[in-house]
């Protein structure tokens, strides 16, 4: 990839990007299915607890306002590191929370370091990975975080049941960003051993890419690459808002269903991180999808899979068997989130400029979390009006609705003969 140094493998990078990706999502896994316990446990109702567990994502959204900048400037390990141990003190003040609203405060803090970890390790894979490999490697990423999401829950069962309480899952947040930082202090910086990266040459740049675009990469602000981007952002970004919207409603709505049907702390935790397996073991499968026959293949499924688990779960509140459907719908929604294993990364590094991607991958993950962050305030308002199923039969038609609008826009952007080429 550059001139002079070694040539990229998956292999060579694996211990220093995918393991501190691993720990820290491990951490995130632990505590994100009990944000809204801990926070009915602090006294919230349960459509504050639901704005509550949104903190997180209202903190990514702000967060990606600087974290392009940032990246760009003290680069992809720094910023890992700097944001492993905002996660620690966040988390730390999550467990000293006396009332919600300084969980909410230490949330949002958590959110924004999550930001800055996740834009750094994207960066960094879009500017190494060779395009042939591009899917693959970035929903080897995601599979990743999706382990994490598993192996979390799982390991907040035990220490619930050690500590009495659902806090003691932020302590498992605290112990995976310490060891996260220690990998990156201790093992060789990526960038070191592949050489500055400047892939800016004939060919390389996306399609929509014209020279002014190319330009503001060197400005690295947020607004401005926004509007210079505009056109790509809201016709592709709107279609990654709903998918994250999506996302974001499934990691809020399955706790607080949980929390409506009176199932335990720890069967949550347990219930959602097998959930978290089924998510995992789709990973190679949704690259393989992307790489092979083009992105709307995963990106398509997915979403749609995603607004009919909840749609299933709407019509299922009251049944008598409820917690069975609750089971049933939190497997449907891992299937296909897991169908959609590195979906916003493999878009966002086909559309972004090259040489310098990391502004624009600022700009496209903010519109993806502005979905996000949006999508648990819709639940939370939604629940407050009416019910938990209201909102989780919103969410299900906001789902089919991405699914159609994605099936429009990906052939346009990214189509599948561009996927072909690159496999060459």
């Amino acid at each position: 990839m550059t001139d002079g140094n070694p040539a990229f493998s998956i292999r060579s990078v694996a211990i220093v990007v995918f393991l501190p990706t691993l720990l820290f999502s491990i951490g995130e896994g632990a505590l994100i299915p009990l944000i809204p316990v801990a926070a009915t446990n602090l006294g919230a109702s349960l459509a504050i607890a639901g704005v509550i567990a949104g903190m997180l994502m209202i903190g990514e959204l702000v967060g990606d306002i600087p974290s392009g900048w940032l990246v760009s400037r003290v680069g992809e390990r720094t910023a890992m590191i700097g944001a492993a141990l905002l996660s620690i003190v966040s988390a730390l003040g999550a467990v000293l929370s006396p009332n919600p609203w300084v969980l909410g405060v230490a949330i949002f803090i958590l959110g924004l370091a999550t930001a800055v970890f996740a834009l750094a390790r994207h960066a960094f894979m879009t500017s190494y990975v060779p395009l042939r490999y591009r899917a693959r490697a970035l929903s080897t990423l995601g599979g990743v975080f999706r382990a994490g999401l598993f192996i979390g829950p799982l390991l907040a069962v035990p220490v619930i049941h050690l500590t009495g309480g659902a806090q003691g899952a932020f302590w498992i947040m605290t112990i995976s960003c310490l060891a996260a930082v220690l990998i990156l202090v201790l093992l060789p910086d990526p960038e070191a051993m592949f050489g500055h990266v400047s892939r800016i040459r004939k060919g390389a740049a996306p399609a929509h890419t014209s020279g002014e675009e190319l330009a503001a990469e060197e400005s690295h602000g947020l607004f401005r690459t926004l509007r210079v981007f505009r056109g790509v952002l809201v016709r592709m970004g709107s279609g990654a808002a709903l998918i994250g919207a999506m996302r974001a409603a499934r990691t809020v709505i399955l706790p607080l269903w949980a929390v409506s049907l009176g199932v335990s702390e720890a069967d949550t935790a347990l219930i959602i991180g097998l959930a978290g397996a089924v998510d995992f073991a789709l990973f190679y499968v949704s690259g393989q999808v992307m790489d092979r026959f083009g992105r709307i293949w995963s990106a398509v499924p997915s979403t749609l899979g995603l607004g009919l688990g909840m749609l299933l779960l709407s019509f299922t509140h009251d049944s008598p068997n409820a917690v069975v459907w609750f089971i049933v719908a939190a497997g449907i929604l891992s299937v296909a989130n897991g169908l959609g294993s590195g979906i916003l990364m493999t878009l966002g590094a086909d559309l972004a400029p090259p040489g310098r991607p990391a502004p624009f991958l600022g700009a496209w993950r903010f519109t993806g979390d502005a979905g996000s962050a949006a999508a648990p305030l819709v639940v939370a308002g939604l629940t407050a009006l009416g019910s938990v199923s209201l909102a989780a039969g919103m969410i299900g038609a906001i789902g089919v609705l991405g699914a159609w609008h994605l099936a429009r826009m990906i052939p346009r952007y990214v189509p599948a003969r561009r996927v072909a080429n690159q496999n060459r």
